[in-house]
């Protein structure tokens, strides 16, 4: 699309918001032009709690499929739509509720800890839910005697044994962006741009390698905590190991500093289905509402709500 032909769409997109009280919440990990017209940018846990918070009847959630589930179960007043239905997430695929309930029963009295990007169903079975921005205050408000079932990211489960000191029992689901993200990058980092900063998400298949911990200029950050580092330092040059979304609000963010991606295919393909147009007919048309079944929905809304009031 030509730069004319973005303004016009933001133009129509944000007139459809007006007329239908809607907020518009976008992932970092969505399009440039999908985060350039939405009302809030953020990660999980940001647009989590600005879907709890907003007046607004309607909530176009620019995401993939949990998320807008998670909108749902928190906002049950509201409508809330997804612009394409299929976004789906290869994490959140990775267990569903029968594999959760069958784990549990080896273990009873444990305490389960979902990652945010599970299904409804599965959040209903958990204890907490968490995003990579408060995983590690989520564990730590657990007692220490307390036997703990994380899932379903094994990548983000083995660093947070290392940074809480705390033994957790791991799903070996993961990210296929994150997964893909491999020690061998992080040395050709080291290598090839020793003058940046290196900020990596605790998804990555490198996040927990001694590496990560071992070196001033490599540092493990949630995408919001990415942004808001730098935003602080003083370095003008960062190499970014997360989905290449998140480079766009960075540049637009944190003017005049230098943001690579350090893979140029850590791309996911349901983040990058929402289009504008798609978010136009969402708007337009009322599609494509998403309901969770109440029962569900208030089973999962207590694990959510830890979530929510847990952390920064």
């Amino acid at each position: 699309m030509t730069a004319l032909d973005v303004a016009s769409l933001h133009d129509e997109i944000h007139a459809l918001a007006r007329e239908r009280d809607a907020v518009i919440l976008a992932h970092n990990y969505q399009r440039p032009e999908v985060q350039d017209v939405a009302t809030y940018v953020g990660d999980s846990l940001g647009l989590s709690r600005q879907a709890a918070a907003t007046d607004a009847s309607t909530i176009v959630f620019c995401g993939v499929h949990f998320m807008a589930e998670t909108a749902a179960i928190l906002s049950p007043e509201k409508t809330v739509l997804l612009p394409d239905p299929d976004a789906g997430c290869s994490l959140a695929a990775s267990i569903t509720a029968d594999e959760l309930r069958e784990w549990k029963g080896r273990h009873p009295g444990a305490v389960v800890v979902s990652y945010v990007n599970t299904s409804a169903e599965v959040k209903a079975e958990s204890d907490y839910c968490c995003t990579s921005g408060n995983a590690r205050q989520v564990i730590e408000a657990i007692p220490p005697e307390q036997e703990i079932l994380f899932l379903p990211d094994l990548y983000l489960g083995l660093w947070l044994e290392k940074v809480t000191g705390r033994k957790l029992i791991v799903w070996m689901g993961e990210c296929h962006v994150h997964a893909g993200i491999r020690p061998a990058d992080i040395d050709r980092v080291q290598a090839e741009a020793p003058d940046a900063e290196l900020l990596v998400h605790p998804e990555c298949g490198c996040a927990s390698q001694a590496m990560a911990f071992g070196n001033e200029r490599t540092h493990i950050l949630s995408t919001e905590q990415m942004v808001n580092f730098a935003k602080r330092s003083q370095k003008t040059r960062f190499v970014v190991a997360t989905e290449t979304g998140i480079i766009h609000r960075l540049e637009r963010e944190v003017p005049g500093k230098r943001f690579e991606p350090i893979r140029e295919d850590a791309v996911c393909r349901y983040m990058k289905l929402t289009t504008l147009e798609r978010v136009r007919d969402s708007l337009r048309e009322g599609r494509h509402r998403i309901v969770v079944d109440p029962d569900t929905a208030a089973k999962a809304r207590l694990a959510l709500e830890r979530m929510v009031a847990i952390g920064a």
